[in-house]
């Protein structure tokens, strides 16, 4: 077990203030990976004031300062990409390979966030009035709420806070129950290691029993102007509600039932390539991940009998085995709900091709599943199943697989195969998600891009230009020498 971690508030870590710890567990093996300090809402208060004070001089710390910060933050976390490895294997059952990739795609989100510093932050407007200089300028919003997830921990926590600390707001972060360490504390380390100052970014760890009010106490704080949750739909729409009645923006990046399309051109290998990647990358548990693959009938034989060879051959077990392709799920719950929708389906009627959906080893683990034949009164058919399984749907046209794929109240990302690029780029129009690729699958993240979904995956974009302007306020501002004005009355 690691050491005991506190809060981190004003740069120090500090225990919470009723000293309650939590235990931050292993999925693998079921054992405490490292205690956390059981923070409340006297400590989000504690956070907010940190945060609140800092802002001022955060917001007016020069670009080229700000740069150098998160320049020297990506190599840190790059450097520490062996001891990344470590800890999402220990704390989520992160794999090798998975977790590798955190720390490669963190760091780029870093150099993203140190490339926006220095974008232009308005431009001239036209205007009616004699004398007078008329801009639109983006501005800092102040303190933002950041709440972070496990399944894909040091991306998705890095991407909470770099960009909204970039443009010159200060964070309040609450990182998931699941993964605080990977999800937050670890963050807060690499940012205060290269320079960021105390107070512009502070952590609270909580209790899963203690979640709810600690959230409800972060959000209504009167110096939190802003919000950004990413996780599920359930908790998405609850943040959203109290966001909105507390007349603050959000961005919620939640669940998908995400679908890669395969037409009747497509190169049949590739497509299972695409597929099995798409399908279990993290066991399952990223919200871009395949929940379904929609194959036109010419192709459905050779490309589902290919494409359960090789998820059935997947290597799958210890998350600390470097050959390990599915790791177990994040938790035992977790997986009695994946296996609880595969048992639905299979019980009314589909077709167990590979897998059993029923954990073993560890109750965590789950042999990959394949099924087929799932129709629309089976739960796996509208429900999220953010696990190692995927269910195979056969068409007979391109029409009626772009119906299959927005018959979903979700609409976050999907995929597109085929050998015609044209066709391909007009099915890709036809689909209700916030992000598509053709030629690819549906898992792709690049720090610079919008990301978010629509429907029920969420609305508001991180990323680029687009997270530029969610996360700072347009103001209009005029100039003129005095004297210039009139004033009829």
């Amino acid at each position: 077990m690691s050491a005991t971690r506190g809060l981190i508030i004003n740069g120090a870590e500090v225990p919470a203030s009723s000293a309650r710890t939590t235990a931050d567990i292993n999925p693998w093996t079921g054992g405490v990976h490292t205690e956390v300090a059981a923070g409340g809402v006297e400590d989000v208060r504690r956070a907010v004031d940190a945060a609140d004070a800092a802002f001022a001089q955060w917001a007016a710390t020069k670009p080229a300062a700000r740069r150098q910060i998160f320049l020297k933050a990506a190599r840190i976390m790059a450097d520490r990409t062996d001891e990344i490895v470590r800890i999402m294997a220990e704390e989520v059952g992160g794999t090798a390979a998975w977790a590798a990739f955190n720390a490669r795609l963190a760091a780029d989100i870093l150099l993203e966030a140190a490339a926006a510093v220095s974008r232009p932050t308005g431009q001239l407007l036209a205007t009616n009035a004699d004398g007078v200089i008329s801009a639109q300028t983006r501005v800092p919003k102040g303190v933002v709420a950041a709440i972070s997830p496990w399944n894909a921990p040091v991306i998705l926590g890095v991407r909470a806070v770099a960009l909204p600390i970039a443009v010159g707001n200060t964070v309040v972060m609450k990182p998931s129950e699941d993964a605080p360490v990977a999800c937050g504390l670890l963050i807060a380390d690499v940012l205060h290691e290269a320079g960021l100052p105390a107070g512009v970014l502070n952590v609270v760890t909580n209790d899963r029993a203690d979640a709810a009010e600690v959230v409800t106490a972060l959000i209504a704080d009167e110096r939190v102007r802003m919000v950004n949750f990413t996780g599920s739909t359930e908790v998405g729409r609850a943040i959203g509600v109290e966001a909105a009645r507390n007349l603050k923006p959000a961005v919620l990046e939640l669940g998908g039932k995400n679908a890669l399309l395969v037409l009747q051109d497509a190169d049949v290998d590739y497509a299972v390539d695409a597929a099995v990647f798409g399908s279990f990358m993290n066991a399952g548990q990223i919200c871009m991940c395949l929940d379904r693959v929609i194959v036109h009938r010419t192709l459905a034989e050779e490309f589902t009998a290919k494409f359960a060879a090789r998820v059935a051959a997947l290597p799958y077990g210890d998350p600390a085995d470097p050959a390990t392709a599915v790791g177990p799920v994040v938790s035992s719950r977790a997986a009695r709900r994946v296996q609880a929708l595969v048992e639905d389906a299979v019980d009314r009627g589909a077709t167990l091709v590979t897998g059993t959906g029923r954990p073993e080893g560890p109750d965590t683990l789950i042999r990959p599943v394949v099924l087929t034949g799932v129709t629309q009164d089976m739960k796996v058919y509208y429900d999220e199943i953010f696990g190692p399984a995927t269910v195979v749907h056969v068409v007979d046209s391109a029409d009626e697989a772009v119906c299959l794929a927005n018959d979903t109240p979700y609409g976050l990302t999907a995929g597109v195969i085929t050998e015609d690029l044209a066709a391909g780029l007009a099915v890709a129009a036809r689909l209700r998600t916030g992000i598509v690729h053709v030629n690819d699958q549906s898992i792709a993240d690049e720090p610079q891009a919008p990301f978010g979904g629509v429907k029920s995956s969420g609305y508001g974009r991180f990323g680029g230009q687009a997270g530029v302007e969610a996360f700072t306020d347009t103001r209009w501002v005029t100039a003129q020498a005095r004297g210039h004005a009139h004033f009829p009355i």
